[in-house]
């Protein structure tokens, strides 16, 4: 049976994700910073409860160790967990708000990555397939997401770079960016955002749903094939030049 790691577990896209992959029939490790909401994620399921700050490396590699003792190895990482800020003019966002970001959109998928890759490399059979959740920001920026878009341009490099380091240990990474799927931080869309051109307007969104099945088609691939990038968005968002 295929294990996986889900960071940001206790919600949103990786709550769903976790049902999705439980439904498949994978055993799966619930990682977030608070219990409670990991708890009911895995309800019933049998899932692996597993609170963690992800920017705390100590933390991280202890819980990457606990899931694979539990399982005996850990076959993937979707690398979801991250935070934004309200659209704002650089200038108007405070040092320590982005500093957070961060630390939580980088450094964490960073260490989780180095945690993943570590067990990955060192497990028997070797190898696995670490999932970055990007964005479509790591493509085109929303309006005032200056840190929030640099944050996953970042993980865009973390994804090439692993790709290329983990072919001698059979590790493949991928990445999926996301463009409005619903969740309680894309609530906001079905309001009405700021757009680019000055203008507030509600925005299409998507069942997360779409999401959860996207991931698990991309970490059941056998390990020499890989999804490397993956949009998946409402269809009529703005995207392309955010218009």
């Amino acid at each position: 049976m295929s294990s996986i790691i889900i960071t940001g577990a206790g919600s949103g896209i990786g709550r769903a994700t976790a049902h999705a992959f439980l439904a498949a029939g994978w055993q799966v490790g619930l990682v977030g910073r608070r219990e409670a909401p990991l708890a009911e994620t895995a309800s019933d399921s049998g899932a692996l409860v597993l609170p963690c700050d992800v920017t705390d490396e100590a933390d991280v590699d202890a819980t990457f160790a606990k899931a694979a003792q539990h399982w005996g190895q850990v076959d993937a990482l979707f690398n979801n967990a991250g935070v934004s800020l309200k659209g704002a003019p650089i200038d108007e966002l405070s040092v320590s708000d982005i500093r957070h970001l961060i630390d939580v959109n980088v450094m964490g998928a960073f260490i989780a990555a180095r945690a993943a890759f570590g067990q990955m490399r060192k497990q028997s059979p070797q190898g696995g397939r670490i999932i970055n959740n990007g964005s479509v920001s790591a493509q085109v920026p929303r309006w005032g997401s200056a840190a929030y878009t640099a944050s996953k341009h970042a993980i865009t490099g973390l994804t090439r770079t692993l790709s290329l380091d983990g072919r001698p240990f059979n590790i493949a990474c991928g990445q999926i960016d996301i463009g409005n799927a619903l969740t309680d931080m894309a609530a906001a869309m079905t309001q009405g955002v700021p757009q680019a051109d000055g203008t507030n307007a509600i925005e299409e969104v998507m069942h997360v749903d779409n999401v959860a099945k996207s991931v698990l088609h991309m970490a059941s691939l056998p390990l020499n094939a890989n999804v490397q990038f993956m949009t998946v968005m409402a269809t009529t968002m703005p995207y392309i030049g955010r218009g």
